[in-house]
């Protein structure tokens, strides 16, 4: 257990004043704050972190008593009785100060998940001053973390994957739009909280599985599709077999093999209700030869080859 350096937390010096504490802590609060960091756990960790240095520099009492420890905490430790003849009731009640909460715990957070070396300086009985009032032994459990492949199919057309986590059985629902590197969060299916507090969430980053017929790149799909050659020389239409719904490819007279052919919109979908515009399709033409040939094709063909040769 590390010691934890609140100043360096929030960036400023130790002779900071209350004033600037608060700003520090306001605008750093503000940058890091989830709601403006999705599925972002660096930002969710750090934005723990200010809390759990403001609940202490932010209260004169509180903060006396770590500058009193300063780095020397684990003397205390060592003599057997966390933090030695200081009266730890103040710190845990939150009493010495008597500030009140000076912003809305929507936007800051609960303070719900401080470090071990906070509760071990504390107490596991102390609750940040917008817990008190509601149980200060409450914890929130911890989020879990796992990956999972999804197949092209389930991502054109959507699908229900059941998932197993601590021996319970979950169904975990893939839409159409989802993509490789998205966390889908299962609220209340991570670890169980401390106290009665509530369970954490569990989360899970998706990756879409290699394919042998396809190739990602970002939104858009690669493929090659078989075209015999009388299709290729005379035109006509191939079917091409993308997940979801087969789509029909129209083949101009005289198409070479490697062409390439788009079809709009028809790549990776985007999620129901986004802004953004699905993939593209690619087409690649692979013209296949006939094999095994009659004696009556091989008399055409050598008819059609003499005919070509003709000025």
């Amino acid at each position: 257990m590390e010691y934890k350096d609140y100043y360096k937390v929030l960036g400023i010096d130790k002779k900071a004043s209350a004033a600037d504490i608060k700003k520090a802590y306001r605008k750093l609060a503000v940058k890091y704050h989830p709601d403006k960091n999705p599925d972002d756990k660096l930002a969710e960790e750090k934005f723990k972190e200010l809390n759990e240095a403001y609940e202490v520099l932010g209260d004169e009492e509180k903060r006396k008593k770590y500058d009193e420890f300063g780095e020397n905490w684990k003397y205390y430790e060592q003599a057997g009785s966390n933090g030695g003849d200081f009266d730890w009731s103040k710190w845990r009640s939150g009493q010495g100060a008597g500030r009140q909460q000076q912003y809305d715990d929507s936007m800051f957070g609960d303070g719900s998940q401080f470090s071990d070396f906070f509760e071990h300086l504390f107490g596991g009985g102390f609750g940040s001053r917008a817990q008190q009032g509601r149980g200060r032994s409450n914890r929130r459990g911890g989020d879990l973390q796992a990956t999972m492949q999804v197949s092209l199919q389930d991502v054109y057309t959507g699908a229900t994957r059941q998932i197993e986590v601590n021996g319970q059985k979950l169904n975990l629902k893939i839409k159409p739009g989802t993509y490789s590197g998205q966390v889908l969060r299962l609220k209340g299916k991570g670890q169980p909280g401390r106290s009665g507090g509530e369970a954490g969430d569990l989360l899970i980053e998706v990756s879409i599985a290699p394919d042998a017929q396809f190739e990602l790149k970002g939104k858009d799909v690669y493929m090659e599709v078989p075209v015999d050659l009388f299709t290729a020389v005379l035109g006509g239409k191939v079917q091409v077999a993308v997940p979801g719904s087969p789509l029909q490819l129209s083949i101009p007279a005289g198409t070479d093999s490697g062409r390439l052919f788009r079809l709009k919109a028809k790549g990776l979908p985007v999620p129901e209700g986004s802004k953004e515009v699905a993939g593209d399709l690619y087409v690649k033409v692979k013209i296949t030869v006939p094999g095994q040939l009659t004696e009556e094709e091989r008399k055409l063909f050598t008819q059609l080859a003499e005919m070509r040769k003709k000025p």
